[in-house]
């Protein structure tokens, strides 16, 4: 088959699909990755084909408060749906949406009756087990969890509004409202497969059975590269050392983050590695190296901790390598995950990122790295984690959508 997998964000939110693709590519499939055009690289790098999508998540600034949030959002959106149906028409023959894809991809596919699934790195669909991930770690207990899980795809559905009215016109298809579609979709019991492990956090017990957990997707990585000379010879040249990394995080923040991470470091005793990253985290120092872009499973395996923003593809590659995290939360479903990680022992309590400082810093460096439990538990989820055949089971659903469609819409001269 010819697979689209469409979409879009920071590169957590892209990078988890590129391994996912190389998967389906093996399997015999042909696989593109639509999303925004920074990724072409990472596209090629897996061997997909790539699909640019019209929208920048940088072109609408850096926004504060509610109101500009959801403004910023509907605008990136409005530009995402401009070419999404253009996308689909260079050749598809299944559709695998991402939770930030899937609100304008079931528009298209009901224009063109091109089959299509779920693929989320998030649980989105409400529960009573937890809050919302973007709400943050706390339970409002399982009737205010369900609300609050209604009232964040009710908000969701306002940010689509305008690209899907666009769309739809585009289409030319009769008006239908975000929620409506949405609505259509559950009750048809519209299948999605969730990428997270539950070495982290355990299927939802509410949720019907057309909503799975596979286990992470890993971005893809060529398992023959290998890691720059200079970050190999300080690996070498004394005791495993500490990452230091906020991703696409705390950008303009990187003089002051430096500065804390390198005295805590310093006062815990350990040596350190700064992956410059959005902040352009920096540092000087025979016990200190600071590196670009480098693969999280070739690196991590190497590690005594890592210090991170517990976005959630870090948070599960921390797992993955059995190694303890220090989660320093900066926004959005963050907190969440860095709670998933204390939970489970694999980290110690979150330091929240505005109040971090080099005595707090120091202390949960210190608790993860000399206390053994921490390690203990990030191994323990490790070996879970080994047991999920995440990929697989995508390659499986796709292959029984395939034998589906065939019977119901069998080739000439069968």
């Amino acid at each position: 088959m010819r697979i689209l997998i469409a979409t879009a964000g920071s590169r957590g939110d892209v990078a988890p699909y590129t391994g996912l693709g190389a998967a389906l590519r093996n399997a015999g499939h042909e696989v593109a990755l639509a999303a925004t055009a920074s990724f072409a690289p990472l596209a090629g790098e897996a061997g997909l084909e790539f699909r640019p999508l019209p929208a920048d998540p940088r072109a609408h600034g850096d926004v504060q408060g509610g109101r500009e949030l959801l403004r910023a959002a509907a605008a990136f959106i409005t530009d995402l749906g401009e070419g999404f149906a253009g996308a689909v028409a260079k050749g598809t023959d299944l559709l695998l949406l991402s939770a930030t894809t899937a609100p304008l991809g079931w528009h298209v596919t009901e224009a063109t009756g091109i089959p299509s699934l779920g693929v989320y790195l998030q649980p989105t669909t409400p529960t009573g087990d937890f809050a919302p991930t973007v709400t943050g770690a706390r339970s409002l207990g399982r009737l205010g969890n369900r609300a609050a899980g209604r009232f964040a795809l009710r908000m969701t559905d306002r940010v689509f509004e305008p690209a899907v009215a666009r769309l739809r016109k585009r289409l030319e298809l009769p008006a239908l409202t975000a929620a409506r579609m949405r609505r259509r979709r559950d009750q048809a019991g519209w299948p999605v497969l969730h990428g997270f492990s539950t070495a982290l956090l355990p299927r939802p017990s509410d949720w019907p059975a057309h909503l799975t957990v596979t286990g992470s997707w890993w971005p893809y990585v060529d398992a023959d590269r290998p890691l720059p000379a200079d970050l190999e010879d300080f690996l070498a040249a004394g005791p495993r050392p500490v990452l230091v990394g906020f991703g696409s995080m705390a950008a303009g923040e990187g003089e002051r983050l430096s500065e804390i991470a390198v005295r805590a470091l310093r006062r815990a005793g350990l040596r350190g590695i700064f992956q410059s990253g959005s902040a352009r985290l920096v540092a000087d120092g025979d016990d200190v190296l600071t590196i670009g872009d480098v693969p999280h499973a070739l690196l991590f395996p190497r590690l005594a901790a890592v210090v991170h923003h517990a976005g959630a593809g870090t948070s599960a590659a921390a797992v993955r390598a059995g190694v303890p995290s220090v989660a320093v939360p900066v926004a959005a479903d963050q907190p969440f995950w860095a709670a998933r990680l204390a939970a489970i022992g694999a980290a110690p309590s979150p330091v929240p990122f505005r109040s971090l400082t080099v005595e707090g810093l120091a202390h949960a460096l210190t608790t993860a790295v000399r206390e053994p439990s921490h390690t203990k538990a990030a191994a323990a989820a490790a070996r879970h984690m080994s047991t999920e055949d995440a990929a697989g089971s995508v390659v499986t659903a796709v292959r029984r959508l395939t034998e589906c469609s065939a019977r119901v819409h069998p080739r000439p001269g069968r």
